[in-house]
């Protein structure tokens, strides 16, 4: 009896250890199959694809964060703009020269050093024009314009000296209705002359300028002119009759004609 639960027990035994030795070939067999080195580089793609899952959200997250941007974008640019156009509008009036901080900042002392002789300059000031207007009335007129323009028209005998040639089909009426043009530009173009910009509408603002530059030259100091580009009528023009009418007065003494940069300048003259 003993014998045979011996021989039973060594049967499971062999069974046990069979089906152990099994499973070990079963499991070198997967070894096989999927080797050790494989595993890492399926770590490798995996944390790669952890980090590229990364940098595309990062990416969404930027794109979304533009995109609520742009209107933002948008309203600084527009405001940019109206600030520019302000700005532009603003420098037509701007001085042509700044001072540097040192001109500054001897101008700050010098005006606190002058604040105690305003009143006596102001004083002395009134006294001299006060003496002015006495001993010559003429002079102040001279320092703020060059007052009205005269009107020297020709005469009959003027017009009938000149030869046929020279007169053409003018008119006595024609060439000194043309002097009241002249007179008429020679009188706005002194107006702006001296008028102060305050005073001046925007569009008439860059003449002013122009003219003024041309007067510093110095050759027209005292003298009413007119610009060849003011000829518009209702008379005068700048045409054959226009020009016909410059050489008869010209050639009269009433006008003389010279070119200041890209400017030519017909100055009004008195007659000999």
């Amino acid at each position: 009896m003993e014998g045979k639960q011996a021989g039973s027990s060594l049967d499971s035994l062999i069974s046990s250890f069979n089906k152990r030795v099994s499973e070990l070939q079963e499991l070198v067999i997967a070894r096989n199959m999927y080797p050790a080195s494989s595993v890492p580089d399926l770590t490798a793609i995996g944390t790669a694809l952890s980090s590229m899952e990364l940098q595309v959200q990062s990416i969404k997250d930027r794109l979304r964060e533009e995109t609520e941007a742009i209107p933002k974008a948008k309203k600084l640019i527009e405001a940019s703009l109206k600030q520019q156009e302000k700005l532009q509008r603003m420098s037509v009036y701007a001085p042509s020269h700044f001072p540097d901080k040192t001109t500054m900042l001897n101008s700050d002392i010098n005006r606190c050093l002058l604040q105690e002789n305003v009143k006596k300059h102001e004083q002395s000031s009134a006294l001299r024009s006060l003496k002015s207007e006495e001993d010559a009335p003429v002079l102040p007129k001279e320092k703020k314009g060059r007052g009205s323009p005269p009107l020297w028209q020709i005469t009959v005998d003027e017009l009938d000296s000149l030869s046929s040639y020279m007169r053409g089909r003018l008119t006595l009426e024609k060439v000194n209705a043309a002097i009241n043009d002249m007179v008429s530009y020679a009188e706005a173009n002194a107006h702006l002359i001296s008028a102060p910009k305050q005073k001046l509408a925007e569009n008439l603002w860059e003449k002013a300028l122009k003219l003024r530059d041309i007067v510093t030259s110095g050759a027209l100091k005292g003298k009413h002119f007119f610009l060849e580009t003011d000829m518009k009528g209702p008379m005068l023009k700048l045409d054959n009759t226009g020009k016909a009418i410059l050489t008869v007065l010209r050639h009269l003494g009433r006008v003389s004609e010279t070119r200041i940069g890209q400017n030519r300048v017909i100055i009004l003259m008195k007659p000999n």
